[in-house]
């Protein structure tokens, strides 16, 4: 593996990375604190794109890493890279053009089961807190058949 390209992709996940989550950080400080919905909305909407931005670097940051034992990870990064995409662009079309009141979405995988909060592990209490933020409801029902992830949201028109 090139060093430079390993030195580059170490600067980019300390740097720019970073500075981005930071970023988004300070952005949702913003909106769990900010009253005016018009203001909230545009600020969700900053916040999703820096999200997008986060998720290019990391994908560079594996292609610059990746190596013949990496594959199986650049892929798994560039899957979920992708669905993202998809999700933005479907929660885009409602929001733009749906004129809904209400939006459920449901996630479901085969695996081994086993999603529940854990001690020094803030994902599932940081989607909790997102949704509940959002004023919607997350239900997660994990089992050894697999886990399922519902969320509803109250669109506001």
């Amino acid at each position: 593996m090139n060093d430079g390209r390993v030195t580059l992709a170490q600067e980019l996940h300390d740097g720019i990375a970073q500075d981005l989550v930071g970023l988004g950080f300070s952005i949702d400080s913003l909106i769990s604190t900010t009253t005016d919905q018009q203001t909230r909305d545009s600020l969700r909407k900053v916040r999703f794109a820096i999200t997008a931005l986060i998720d290019k670097v990391r994908l560079e940051i594996h292609h610059l890493r990746s190596s013949s034992e990496l594959i199986s990870d650049t892929t798994e990064v560039e899957m979920n890279y992708e669905l993202l995409r998809v999700l933005s662009e479907v929660l885009r079309n409602v929001s733009e053009h749906a004129h809904a009141s209400h939006l459920s979405i449901q996630i479901a995988d085969n695996g081994i089961g086993g999603a529940q909060s854990k001690e020094g592990s803030f994902g599932i209490t940081g989607m909790q807190e997102r949704i509940s933020t959002l004023g919607g409801d997350i239900t997660i029902d994990s089992s050894e058949r697999g886990t399922k992830i519902s969320i509803e949201l109250p669109l506001e028109r």
